[in-house]
């Protein structure tokens, strides 16, 4: 069966940044069609089960008011509905899991939560549509525009062909741009051709990109046995490792990203090594009150379930299917490591009362929804950002003043080890503002990118795909196709029209986004 929808917009992939252009759009009047391969909503921050990364003055500035909404949203969600400890609730700055990765720690249902009751006016009213379990199979163009794509139901099998005057590319993986023809770039630049001080010295690689995560959801009960079945690859990753990691991949030693010298890690607090327990824990037991929770939960995404034997897309079916399959068995033979055979402080092995939790990610297996892809395509655009425009080693301590800046961001450039064996790739940056010209294809006339598909290069997606940025991106977009439906203009236009992208940019302000950032040092 096949019908047709038609809205405004159409954004395909309800992540982080889908989900702020949908709000975005919405919040201006607009009628949205979102879709979603995954039953929820929210990307990094629900179905990829990865708590936010986040810059060091995120309390104060450096985020869009939408953004921040969210997340007072979470702590005030935890105030309503939990038993929390006098003291948690009375902390302003509550951190529900109070993981040592952000100022802000949760659980994914409760961000789902949140991230539902914001868009409820416009689904409620009918201006939103979403559509989950829906993945893009198809796309109409007709010279330099979008005319409809088709996507299709992976529970009924139905299609949809949706149409609008503009679409938007939120997928995890940039799926919409080689569906429509549009121009664009994967994997590792070369020197030769950005200029970047951290490029391939040689040729280019497309397929060498950061390597990807299936996090899981797990909880501690000493004196039980929780022991999953022994996973079906378990001897190949127990005895798997890599030429530039310093022990065996499934081991409590690791490599520290910014020197690339050993480190060692440890389960729980309680020496001088750093918990990884602690580092993505998202329900603190000690925030509720007692008997609320049986234990304290983590979200593992660690060192030691980093996936970069091979890329999902670029390649066939085949091969993308055995390298899911292969990252879901390393997150399933690290849990079996570390109940059977993990050294412990007291010289015993394995920590059997580690428990899998299928009901904190919403599936039946225990692992998250979707893997956790930290690179993606990426639109050749009107402009890229590339590693000079944001390097700490800048001689004014600032990073490239945009005229066209649509938002900012800051994080570290952080790129994990690669699909080519390269180790990590991990400098300090400048805070950076997001120049419309990176969210504007070179050619394309109606679609627009909403994530981590934007015009950067390799180095700079490394700090562009975290989770604030990737909203900023989002909420830019949806403002944009907004504006242009309503002055009737083309997003190229008001790029390269004084007047257009000074109202354009009053409408970001008004709206809550900050286009500046005060003088501040690099992270």
């Amino acid at each position: 069966m096949t019908k047709e929808m038609k809205a405004d917009c159409v954004i395909l992939g309800g992540g982080t940044g889908g989900f702020a252009a949908a709000l975005a759009a919405a919040r201006l009047g607009k009628r949205v069609i979102m879709t979603e391969e995954t039953d929820w909503i929210g990307g990094q921050l629900t179905s990829q089960a990865v708590p936010p990364d986040e810059h060091p003055w995120i309390e104060s500035f450096g985020c869009t008011r939408s953004y921040r909404q969210f997340r007072e949203g979470i702590r005030s969600y935890y105030r309503r509905h939990f038993p929390l400890s006098a003291q948690a609730y009375a902390n302003p700055l509550l951190n529900p899991g109070n993981g040592g990765v952000s100022r802000l720690c949760q659980e994914p249902r409760a961000a789902l939560a949140v991230l539902q009751q914001m868009l409820a006016p416009y689904v409620h009213s009918g201006r939103v549509r979403i559509l989950t379990r829906h993945r893009i199979e198809s796309a109409e163009t007709e010279g330099d525009r979008v005319r409809s794509v088709t996507v299709r139901s992976s529970f009924s099998g139905d299609r949809c062909v949706l149409t609008a005057p503009y679409f938007v590319d939120a997928t995890e993986c940039g799926d919409v741009l080689p569906l429509t023809g549009t121009e664009y770039v994967t994997g590792a630049e070369s020197k030769s051709q950005t200029g970047e001080p951290h490029a391939l010295d040689g040729a280019p690689d497309p397929l060498d990109m950061q390597g990807f995560t299936h996090c899981f959801a797990m909880d501690y009960l000493p004196g039980e046995d929780h022991t999953i079945d022994k996973p079906a690859q378990y001897a190949f990753w127990r005895a798997y490792k890599a030429d530039f990691w310093p022990d065996k991949l499934l081991s409590w030693t690791g490599v520290k990203p910014n020197t690339l010298e050993p480190v060692q890690y440890e389960l729980f607090p309680g020496t001088d090594r750093y918990s990884l327990f602690h580092y993505r824990q998202i329900a603190d037991q000690a925030n509720f009150v007692p008997g609320a929770y049986d234990s304290s939960i983590t979200l593992v995404n660690w060192p030691q379930n980093d996936y970069w034997l091979g890329p999902v897309f670029e390649v066939d079916e085949a091969e993308r299917e055995r390298h899911l399959e292969g990252a879901r068995q390393l997150s399933l033979s690290l849990l079996y490591w570390l109940q059977t055979e993990a050294p412990r402080p007291d010289g015993g092995q394995g920590y059997p009362g580690l428990r899998l939790r299928p009901d904190v990610v919403g599936t039946e297996d225990g692992l998250a929804m979707y893997p956790y892809i930290r690179e993606s395509r990426r639109i050749r655009a009107e402009f890229t950002v590339v590693e000079q425009h944001l390097a700490a080693n800048r001689p004014d301590g600032k990073s490239e003043a945009y005229y066209d800046s649509v938002g900012i961001g800051c994080y570290r450039i952080d790129l994990h080890p690669s699909t080519a064996g390269r180790t990590y790739i991990d400098v300090s940056s400048l805070p950076f503002q997001i120049p419309l010209g990176s969210l504007i294809p070179e050619r394309m006339e109606n679609l627009l990118p909403a994530c981590k598909n934007l015009g950067v290069t390799h180095i700079t997606n490394g700090c562009y795909r975290l989770h604030p940025v990737e909203w900023n991106i989002g909420e830019a977009v949806g403002s944009l196709i907004s504006y242009c439906l309503d002055r009737d203009v083309s997003p190229r236009a008001v790029r390269n029209g004084e007047q257009e992208l000074a109202s354009f940019q009053a409408l970001l302000r008004q709206q809550g986004v900050e286009l500046e950032w005060p003088v501040i040092r690099a992270v």
